[in-house]
């Protein structure tokens, strides 16, 4: 077993397979073209799919703005904290269900709850007291209106439900003009190697099942002898030659007693 390149494999007979890690890969080099095209094959069909195949989303995004909590004009750090903490209330009170279900008749849409709320992404911006509203739509005008309808919702609704004072919208939503999703690179990417790694997988199974001598030291490997002599592959100068020349006399034969005749 060389050093370092070897691998053994134990099947469930008690059986030890060698994988030479160098064998491999010098078998993997002969079939490097093979493994070249099927990483261009792999990127070009990912390609597209993605590009004809899979709708595109878009992502809209809206934000609104915590005030203070208190009257005075000075805003103090309790302010600030408690703040933060409205904040991470109001993500979870926008997706409730009668304010989604306003958002819903209001733009006339054809979605469930369920479906709306999978569409949105709330999070609170830094451990600030920005609320950033994400919708993700296959229309892009869909998305805007969503995103500015559910920011406008929670100024009017929440402060009613909280008793707190009214956020601002600090960023409507515009018309996204290019697509979140699908990522045309990363797919790409992805069905390149995932190619490769299939044609790598198979040429390494075939590898495994050839059970053929290849060099002396297969031979070695296995029976742990050496063998006499190696009959080289090809033609060997001599024998083509001799071989060479009883056909030419075969032919004159033949030409000869065609010609008796």
């Amino acid at each position: 077993m060389n050093q370092g390149t070897d691998i053994e494999i134990r099947d469930t007979r008690d059986e030890e397979m060698e994988i030479d890690l160098l064998e491999l890969f010098s078998y993997f080099m002969t079939k490097i073209w093979w493994i070249i095209g099927a990483f261009l094959i792999g990127a070009l069909l990912a390609g597209l799919v993605t590009k004809f195949v899979i709708t595109p989303k878009y992502t809209a995004t809206a934000k609104m703005y915590m005030v203070s909590s208190s009257s005075q004009s000075v805003v103090d750090l309790t302010d600030l904290n408690i703040g933060q903490t409205i904040s991470g209330d109001y993500v979870e009170l926008l997706k409730t269900r009668p304010i989604i279900e306003d958002v819903i008749q209001e733009q006339n849409l054809q979605y469930s709850y369920k479906d709306l709320v999978e569409m949105l992404d709330l999070s609170v911006v830094n451990n600030t007291r920005i609320i950033q509203i994400d919708v993700t739509s296959t229309d892009n005008k869909e998305a805007m209106n969503i995103a500015n309808a559910l920011a406008e919702k929670g100024v009017k609704e929440l402060p009613k439900l909280m008793e707190t004072p009214a956020p601002h919208i600090a960023e409507y939503a515009i018309v996204p003009v290019n697509p979140s999703s699908p990522s045309l690179t990363k797919n790409t990417m992805i069905g390149a190697l995932l190619a490769m790694l299939i044609m790598l997988a198979i040429f390494t199974v075939q590898f495994l099942l050839d059970d053929t001598f290849k060099t002396a030291d297969d031979i070695q490997r296995e029976f742990g002898v050496m063998p006499l002599t190696v009959i080289p592959e090809g033609k060997i100068e001599g024998l083509e030659s001799t071989e060479y020349k009883s056909k030419r006399k075969r032919k004159k034969f033949y030409f000869s007693k065609s010609k008796r005749r």
